[in-house]
């Protein structure tokens, strides 16, 4: 089964639904890298919910902040911080990211229009002081990696079968790229304190040489909030994984916690 995300880009059909999230909604994490068969705690992440004015009209604006520790930083150092900015129904608007990974410090930035039912992207990418533009207009609608978390969250997963595949379209800093969530299975996640999680499990993925490499599989609570309760990432150095630890805000009650 696959869902094609191939609406035209209309701001009325680049949003979706608003029916998870909240200004005011805080989630903490522990983050862990895995390090000779272990994994070591190396840091925390913190995703926050907001309004914010953006030109002229109250918008939600989305902060995940992921630091390493001082005893982290010794081997890889760490200090991310993504923004984006959406209307209400969660049509993206603005996205930035500014990555301090090791050596490389590099800033990203996408601002989304709307005109003749075009979705018109222009990225800045700069890497320790090299600066790269480019411009897309695309006929489907175009997501950020906040946004489309922002989204996914809102959909109803009721009909959702294994390897339901979700498509689209994300600016990557450098480029407009296709991209695949793909729907895994319902799991029953025990989180570090003992607190049993009903959940979906989704994987994002990318495909090269017609080969699937999993890049992040979620952990979500299967109830209203679709809440990221766990995150598993495949990155260039490693493994990390982020497990939640507080919740604040949440617009629903916890009816997937397991008693």
């Amino acid at each position: 089964m696959c869902l094609l995300m191939t609406g035209t880009a209309s701001s009325a059909q680049c949003g979706a639904p608003n029916n998870a999230i909240q200004a005011g909604e805080e989630l903490s994490y522990q983050l862990k890298f895995n390090w000779k068969f272990i994994w070591v705690n190396v840091g925390w992440a913190r995703m926050t919910v907001d309004t914010t004015l953006y030109d002229g009209r109250t918008c939600l604006r989305t902060d995940l902040q992921s630091y390493t520790n001082r005893k982290a930083d010794r081997f890889f150092k760490m200090r991310d911080t993504l923004t984006c900015i959406t209307t209400q129904n969660l049509e993206p608007l603005y996205f930035r990211k500014s990555a301090e990974e090791g050596k490389r410090y590099s800033i990203d930035e996408v601002t989304f229009d709307y005109q003749n039912n075009k979705c018109i992207v222009d990225q800045q990418r700069t890497v320790n002081g090299n600066v790269r533009t480019c411009h897309d207009e695309s006929p489907t609608c175009v997501y950020d990696m906040l946004s489309i978390l922002l989204q996914a969250r809102s959909y109803d997963p009721t009909d959702y079968q294994p390897g339901t595949k979700i498509r689209f379209s994300m600016a990557t800093g450098r480029a407009v790229e296709k991209q695949t969530l793909i729907y895994r299975r319902k799991e029953v996640y025990k989180a570090e304190d003992g607190v049993k999680y009903r959940c979906l499990v989704f994987s994002l993925v990318e495909y090269k040489h017609d080969k699937e490499e999993e890049v992040i599989t979620f952990y979500v609570t299967d109830d209203l909030n679709h809440l990221p309760v766990r995150l598993d990432m495949y990155l260039n150095f490693g493994s990390a994984k982020a497990f939640l630890t507080g919740i604040k805000g949440n617009r629903h009650p916890l009816t997937c916690i397991v008693k």
